[in-house]
Parts: structure tokens; C-alpha cells; sequence
């Protein structure tokens, strides 16, 4: 079916993106997973082309645009080339809602055109070691002394954890208080006392620096609160998931149809027994299977960004897209590793790294297994 998501002025900011990425990130990309991360001028030059900050106002540096089909024409274009190491989508998608909806006039002057031009790389701190997808179970205390917050905690599995400038860092400054306990606080790079860890050793994603952050009494400037008024941070926080997990499914429908692409041309030329294994009926029916489940998913995918773009989406329609988009990525690229024989195994084939990466999708932002309780709760049982 017709894909009509997209007007001509997506298609224009999609071949900007796509000539930017063909320039400055496929020639480098397999050394920066040798390397473990993303060299920092990457980002100013996605910068200075507009790639960051779309709904910024214009009189911080961005386009004062809240569209979310420019996001989206990012992460596919990212997903398309297998540039897993670029943590574009967290900036964009996930720390926007924190960096523009909640911040005072003085925190805009002092961010935003930074976080527009890509100059100021930041990232979020809610998982620590001893709670995931139970946010109300953190132990990072803030607690107030004058002017300023005290910090003390530690985070892990911190995506941009080792380049980020700011880190919004899930608190509780009322620790008997639940839930209305938790406020969010805007860590800088260099406060005392904030460390960060080693960049994690992944299965897959291996450019992009996903580090362990430690917080050892770091004086806060209570200024650096996000949303005004503490106590917030866990709705905050509920507020903002459905476009992250929307963003995450977005990559994976993206995924899953680059190596279902991918898959089908080696299947044309790959020959087995005289001809090539296209032909054979197995083949063309798990490829028929597939191509179906994605488009399918696809579909829906493009429903929600329009659900998002008229402030309709539900966190339920997002759990949706999260939890089935992910575990249908994953089954896609598994079955092409298969239809690829020994070679799927090779990591010079994209498919091997595609199966690498994929992974963590049904984990991050929200496990399946999450997705299902909020989709569940819903019927009011």
C-alpha cells in the first residue's frame, strides 16, 4: 500500500539527512564501534545542517516546528544505514519534551541553543542498578540545602553517557512520599562530583556510549529544576513516555524493512542447488509472511505519529506500537539470519549487526513485558 505520511518538505529534509549520513557517517561508522563512541563534531555538523531542536523556538536556534515527522525521518534514515552508534533519537525524541516543555525562560537562554546546535549532548538518568521499568523504586536522593540540591545516587545503562553535557536526572527529593517524591534536576558536565563510570561493554550498539553515571554529593542549583515546582518528576516522566516509545518503534518498523530489503536481494541472487533460493517455496513464503507482518506494522506506526503530531496519542496506543513493533523486529531479522546461511553469522554482512542491535529493543524504554500490563490495565480489570 501507498505510504502518504510524508509532504514534499519531509521528502527535501529526508535527502539532506540521507547525503549528511552517506558523507559524515557510513565511511566512519565501523571505526567508532571500534571505538566505542561517537566523536562529538559529528554532532555539530548534524547541527549546522538543522538535524536537532525542532520544536526549539526559533529565537533559541530552532525551528520552532512540532511536527514529529522530521524526527521520524531521522531515525529511519539512522536505522537505514545501521548507524546505531548515533544517539540522534534520544536528543531528539526523548530529551526535547524535558528540554523545551518544562524549562523557565532563564533555563531556555542558558540550553536551548546549545541543544539546537549540538553543542550541548544531553541524555536521562532513570535506570539504576537496582531499579528498570519500576521508576517509583529509585534511590537517588536530592535534598534541598538553600540555593542548591545535594545529589547522591548512582545510574546505569545511560544512553550518550559518556558525551552528555546535560543529564536530567530522576531524583527523590521526598522519599516518603511515593510517587509526588520524585523531581527531575538538570545535572551539568563538570559539577563536582559527578563522575561518570566505564562505557558498557553491549551485545550489540556498540558506537554508541552507554555509560554508568555516580552522583557524590553534587551541589545542584535548585535553578536547574525542570518544571518548577518539585514533586512533578514522576508524572513528568509518564507524560514524555509515549513519544519515547513511539520513537522506539518507529526504528524498529525501520529496521525490520531495511533487512527484510536486504534479505530479499540476497535471496534473489544467493543460489542453492542449481538455482537461486527465491525459488525455493519456504522462502517465498516466510518472505510473504514477513512482508505482510511489516507492512501491517508499518501502518499502524504511521497512525500514531499522526495520533502524536494531534496530541492524541495514548499511552496505551504507544504500548502497543512498542511491544509489537520490537518483537516483530526482532523476529524478522532472526529469519533473516537464517535465509542467510553461515554468512548471516558474518559480521561484514548488515544483517549479523542488525540482529546484534536489535536486541535491547524490546528492553529499553519499556519491556514487553511492561508494555503489556499498561495495555492490560486498561480494561478496567
Amino acid at each position: 500500500m501507498r505510504r502518504d505520511l510524508f509532504d514534499e518538505e519531509h521528502d527535501l529534509f529526508r535527502e539532506t539527512v540521507r547525503e549528511f549520513m552517506a558523507r559524515e557517517v557510513v565511511p566512519h561508522h565501523a571505526q567508532w564501534e571500534k571505538d566505542g563512541i561517537v566523536p562529538r563534531e559529528v554532532w555539530k555538523k548534524a547541527g549546522e545542517l538543522g538535524m536537532f531542536g525542532f520544536s526549539v523556538p526559533e529565537e533559541y536556534g530552532g525551528s520552532g516546528i512540532t511536527d514529529f515527522r522530521y524526527n521520524m525521518v531521522i531515525v529511519e534514515e539512522v536505522i537505514r544505514v545501521g548507524a546505531s552508534g548515533l544517539g540522534f533519537g534520544l536528543h531528539n525524541d526523548i530529551m526535547a519534551p524535558y528540554m523545551v516543555d518544562l524549562t523557565d525562560d532563564e533555563q531556555k537562554q542558558r540550553w536551548l541553543p546549545g541543544f539546537a546546535s549540538g553543542e550541548l549532548i544531553t541524555a536521562i538518568g532513570m535506570t539504576e542498578p537496582g531499579a528498570g521499568s519500576d521508576l517509583q523504586g529509585i534511590r537517588t536522593t536530592a535534598v534541598r540545602e538553600g540555593d542548591h540540591y545535594v545529589v547522591n545516587g548512582q545510574k546505569t545503562f545511560i544512553t550518550n553517557g559518556i558525551n552528555s553535557d546535560l543529564v536530567v536526572v530522576v531524583t527523590k527529593t521526598d522519599p516518603s512520599a511515593g510517587a509526588r517524591g520524585t523531581s527531575l534536576l538538570v545535572v551539568e558536565r563538570g559539577m563536582e562530583g559527578f563522575t561518570r563510570g566505564r562505557n558498557l561493554e553491549k551485545v550489540g550498539m556498540h558506537a554508541q556510549d552507554t555509560a554508568e553515571l555516580f552522583f557524590d554529593n553534587v551541589r545542584v542549583p535548585v535553578a536547574n529544576l525542570l518544571g518548577g515546582e518539585e514533586g512533578q518528576g514522576f508524572f513528568q516522566l509518564m507524560h514524555n513516555l509515549p513519544q519515547e516509545r513511539l520513537s522506539i518503534a518507529v526504528a524498529a518498523v525501520a529496521a525490520a524493512e531495511t533487512v527484510l530489503e536486504e534479505t530479499i536481494e540476497y535471496c534473489r541472487n544467493r543460489t542453492a542447488f542449481g538455482r537461486s533460493i527465491g525459488k525455493f517455496q519456504n522462502t517465498r513464503f516466510l518472505l510473504a509472511e514477513l512482508a505482510t507482518e511489516v507492512e501491517i506494522a508499518r501502518h499502524y506506526v504511521d497512525k500514531c505519529v499522526r495520533a502524536l503530531n494531534a496530541k492524541e496519542l495514548t499511552a496505551v496506543d504507544a504500548a502497543k506500537a512498542k511491544w509489537w513493533t520490537t518483537e516483530l523486529q526482532n523476529k524478522v531479522i532472526d529469519r533473516c539470519v537464517q535465509l542467510h546461511g553461515g554468512y548471516g553469522y558474518m559480521l561484514e554482512y548488515p544483517v549479523a549487526k542488525a540482529w546484534l542491535d536489535s536486541r535491547v529493543q524490546t528492553i529499553y524504554g519499556g519491556t514487553t513485558e511492561i508494555m503489556k500490563e499498561i495495555i492490560g490495565r486498561s480494561f478496567g480489570f
